[in-house]
């Protein structure tokens, strides 16, 4: 008897228990009954105790295993030397000749040791002394395609070394030529026919209808024929082991031949690509099952057979950035509508990254499993197209409210935008609570930030109803879906505000008034222009034409654009981030600007308390963020407590007859009014008129103040 681990992705674990107790039962339903309670499972694997012949029928017939691994020993490996000898321990010559080459696979760490190349090296090194101890020679490391693959599992303080007698991995069966994009792997799609239900109902109709290069069609036809699904592999590890019985491993072979049989029902596989079809058809051919499957050129949404019941099994797109999401929202719920419409009484298997995209199905799963595709967390969502289904999800989506309001919104403020003088507008604000979100428009762009649901609301329903908006929002707006960019607010402070959410660099000019401005509408949670403070930078430029001005907190500096198109003197710029300021110097350069611009890399408030600039400014502009505890601030800030200091501070900086324009957006903000005359400030609130009508709905979305001398 040998011990064996079989290893495969995490989730299918399970699976895989039952499919080795069903492989070596023989269908002696006491024998599976011991099996299963004699194999242990771990999160991607399964451990057992058998014959060789028992791992010769695992690697010829599994569907979801990796690796079939024959375990040499198993020992204590706290600290490196334990590790070293534990595999010095195993008569490595026993194993294999010096003259074949072998390679050391390391899975997993522990406190000593917590690298798995060091863990390899270790293991290495002792075989290869072992060799040497032996009187023989050293044989090659051959890290690509060794003659021996050695494996050795750590987990927490006891390793097991281990011989891999598959060589490569088990799902790579040898018949795909050439694939699509995102291909299935073929372990993960036969798991996907298990869990569907059709593996115990072969004689129903199998219909893949985004069938990509045709992977779980083929291993539906070899599940159905009977075919193991590693009958023609040319390289096998345990080819170079001197304990590989070749008369019971070939006998094992024919007997899975013997086995082969004419599938019990039609196979169907269509995709819109009919150069991924040719593919899927190639790769049909390759697996021997291509007489077994009908391929069809054929948009999923026109997908149909004549069969009034069976299972559709398949992995649609679902991508992984927001965009994609948002460019999908369509495509599952005209999906959830022709199956309802074309496929009552079906079962449906569709597996996806994304549960908001399956929400767009509108339809109730019966179960769900999660799965990993390679590194990618799925599900694995069922659904019965019952009666009971169809009925309770066929009624019109309950998101009208939504399209009313946003129609009215686009006719309300039709003429106002025309007249605005500027193509960066928000067109929605939170208008409805059961909606919660903004919608921004920036040109060709839509920029949808998601806010947190009212508690009343669960977040389940919050996110189901930002999916029925998006499903609108390009209608609507008459955007592009594909230029639509969803945002989730929540409190950002520190670095965190200046980090990147995605890496595309996507850049989109916008214009306001004579100003031109880059936005970047996928990178950064904020865009790169705050368009509540459209008005308060015009009314602060308009008093800077000849002046000396100053920007803090300056963000991209976009109000420091429209002072120096106003014919500012000079523009000082003063930020703590590279990246905005880099930004800000990229909006002068777009707006052609040269002359005596400055910007300053540096914590604000410290610099206004340290500079020693001998010009005074004439305008300063101020807009400091609510809180930050910065790791490039000595201190934290926050502008309730702080902002007295600050504005003392800027005092010093400040002309005789000069102006400072002070601005917040926290809602509950009280400014220290006695504080401010204390300093011989004149105080006058300007909030109310900086805010423009696509901001009236929520006035307190910031302060603002002119402080006179």
């Amino acid at each position: 008897m040998h011990n064996f681990i079989v290893t495969a992705a995490k989730g299918l674990d399970e699976l895989l228990k039952i499919e080795i107790a069903n492989l070596l039962s023989g269908g002696n339903s006491e024998l599976k009954n011991e099996i299963l309670a004699k194999s242990k499972v771990q999160p991607g694997q399964v451990s057992f105790s058998g014959d060789i012949s028992d791992a010769y029928k695992i690697c010829l017939h599994s569907r979801l295993a990796n690796r079939v691994l024959l375990v040499l020993c198993t020992g204590a490996a706290a600290s490196a030397k334990e590790l070293y000898d534990l595999a010095y321990q195993v008569d490595w010559p026993q194993q294999f000749s010096h003259q074949s080459s072998f390679a050391v696979q390391f899975v997993g760490t522990s406190h000593a040791i917590n690298n798995s190349q060091f863990g390899a090296l270790t293991v290495k090194d002792a075989i290869v002394d072992a060799f040497v101890e032996d009187g023989q020679e050293r044989p090659n490391v051959e890290r690509q395609h060794p003659d021996v693959q050695v494996h050795a599992r750590l987990r927490r303080e006891t390793a097991s070394i281990c011989l891999d007698l598959s060589g490569t991995s088990l799902h790579q069966r040898g018949y795909r030529e050439g694939t699509g994009d995102a291909p299935l792997k073929e372990q993960l799609a036969s798991a996907m026919l298990y869990r569907s239900g059709w593996a115990d109902n072969q004689h129903e109709v199998l219909l893949d209808p985004m069938c990509g290069s045709g992977t779980i069609a083929i291993e539906a036809a070899m599940i159905a024929a009977n075919i193991a699904p590693n009958l023609n592999r040319r390289f096998w590890g345990f080819d170079y082991w001197f304990g590989h019985n070749a008369k019971v491993f070939e006998a094992i072979k024919q007997d899975a031949q013997a086995q082969e049989r004419a599938p019990k029902a039609q196979i169907y596989a269509f995709d819109i690509s009919t150069k991924v079809l040719e593919l899927a058809q190639q790769n049909a051919e390759n697996a021997r099952v291509s007489d077994f499957i009908e391929f069809k050129q054929c948009d999923v949404n026109n997908a149909s057979v004549v069969n009034k019941s069976g299972y559709i099994v398949s992995n649609p797109p679902y991508g992984e950035r927001l965009d994609d999401y948002v460019g999908l929202l369509p495509v599952y719920n005209k999906l959830g509508q022709h199956l309802k419409e074309q496929f009552a009484n079906w079962h449906v298997a569709l597996l996806c990254s994304n549960e908001k995209l399956l929400k767009a199905l509108k339809l109730r799963a019966s179960k769900k499993y999660k799965f990993f595709n390679g590194k990618l967390e799925t599900q694995l969502a069922l659904y019965e197209l019952n009666e009971g289904n169809l009925q309770q999800f066929s009624a019109k989506p309950s998101d009208d409210e939504f399209s009313n309001r946003l129609s009215k919104n686009v006719k309300r403020m039709k003429n106002w935008v025309k007249n605005l003088n500027s193509n960066a507008y928000r067109i929605y604000d939170a208008d409805l609570p059961n909606y919660n979100f903004a919608i921004d428009c920036y040109g060709d762009w839509v920029v949808v930030q998601e806010y947190a649901p009212p508690k009343t609301i669960p977040e389940s329903v919050a996110q189901e109803r930002l999916a029925q908006a998006l499903l609108h929002i390009p209608h609507i707006l008459n955007v592009d879906k594909h230029k639509i960019s969803v945002k989730v607010r929540e409190k950002q402070v520190g670095k965190k505000q200046y980090e990147k959410v995605e890496a595309k660099g996507q850049r989109v000019e916008v214009n306001e008034h004579n100003a031109k401005f880059y936005i970047n509408p996928t990178d950064y949670l904020d865009v790169g222009l705050f368009l509540d403070h459209r008005i308060t930078r015009d009314l602060f430029a308009q008093q800077c034409r000849g002046k000396h001005v100053l920007n803090l907190f300056c963000y991209t500096a976009s109000v420091s654009v429209h002072c120096a198109l106003r014919g500012a003197k000079s523009v000082t710029s003063v930020d703590m981030s590279n990246t905005y300021l880099q930004w800000g110097k990229d909006n002068f350069s777009l707006n052609k600007l040269q002359g005596a611009y400055e910007f300053i890399q540096a914590d604000c408030v410290k610099w206004l308390e340290e500079s020693k600039i001998s010009t005074k400014f004439d305008c300063i502009f101020i807009d400091p963020p609510s809180f930050s505890n910065s790791k490039r601030m000595e201190n934290t800030w926050d502008v309730q407590r702080d902002h007295l200091a600050l504005l003392s501070n800027a005092k010093k900086h400040l002309s005789a007859n000069g102006v400072i324009y002070f601005s917040n957006n926290l809602r509950s903000f009280k400014l220290d009014l006695a504080g401010l005359e204390a300093l011989g400030f004149k105080v006058e609130n300007i909030g109310p008129k900086t805010i423009d009508e696509d901001f009236k709905r929520h006035p307190k979305i910031h302060h603002c103040w002119v402080l006179t001398l």
